[in-house]
């Protein structure tokens, strides 16, 4: 079900990719070394839009920021590993591998014995979400090729980006966080170099993490 759901973002990054002027092989580069389909997005429009590089890596960490989270989280678990299976593993964690291997993580440490190679499993959740992407990707790429160019594909960025951000609004520090983002981005769309996006983003941050610092109290007392 995973891949499914995977599949069709793939494609539509394919697509928006060549819409935003990236030739074809830079798009599909893209998807095989970031490997990150929400810094893709963001990193093709922001190439697109002849955005500097400075604001492209900036934005593009900041939308992969939960990744430390992600990290920190299963690194218990993979203590044990060595430097070349955790730079492998770090390379396909994606929120679908890491929904996967967590849990079969946690199942196994509940177990009365431990298997000391659940890290195959992470693995191959990583590696066929992996396959899925590209192949989806190269299916948007060939997909998008075939588009007039006068056919306008630009409202569909953020037809994707509402699918990618509703589902993360699951309490009121990441609400206050998007709310807070959007309004300052739309406010300083007209900055140059897009510096507009930076400045959002690290408001957003600000704001969620100031909405998790005051709820961390009660959750103590309570």
């Amino acid at each position: 079900p995973i891949l499914l759901g995977v599949s069709p973002f793939g494609m539509i990054y394919g697509v928006l990719a060549l819409s935003a002027g990236l030739p074809a092989t830079l798009a599909f580069a893209m998807s095989s070394i970031v490997f990150a389909g929400s810094a893709q997005f963001v990193g093709a429009q922001l190439i697109g839009s002849g955005a500097p590089g400075i604001v492209i890596v900036f934005t593009t960490f900041v939308v992969n920021l939960r990744h430390i989270l992600y990290s920190a989280s299963v690194a218990p678990f993979l203590k044990h590993l060595g430097l070349r299976w955790k730079c492998l593993l770090a390379y396909v964690l994606t929120d679908e591998a890491y929904a996967v291997g967590v849990t079969r993580f946690v199942r196994e440490t509940a177990a009365p014995s431990r298997s000391p190679h659940t890290h195959w499993y992470f693995l191959g959740a990583g590696l066929a979400q992996w396959g899925a992407w590209q192949a989806s990707t190269a299916v948007g790429i060939a997909l998008g090729a075939q588009i007039p160019p006068g056919w306008a594909l630009d409202f569909t960025v953020a037809l994707t980006f509402i699918a990618l951000v509703v589902p993360a609004l699951t309490d009121r520090a990441s609400v206050a966080a998007a709310l807070s983002a959007g309004i300052v981005a739309v406010l300083v769309a007209a900055w140059p170099y897009r510096l507009g996006l930076i400045v959002a983003a690290i408001i957003g941050i600000v704001v969620g993490l100031t909405f998790e610092a005051r709820r961390a109290p009660a959750r103590r007392r309570s």
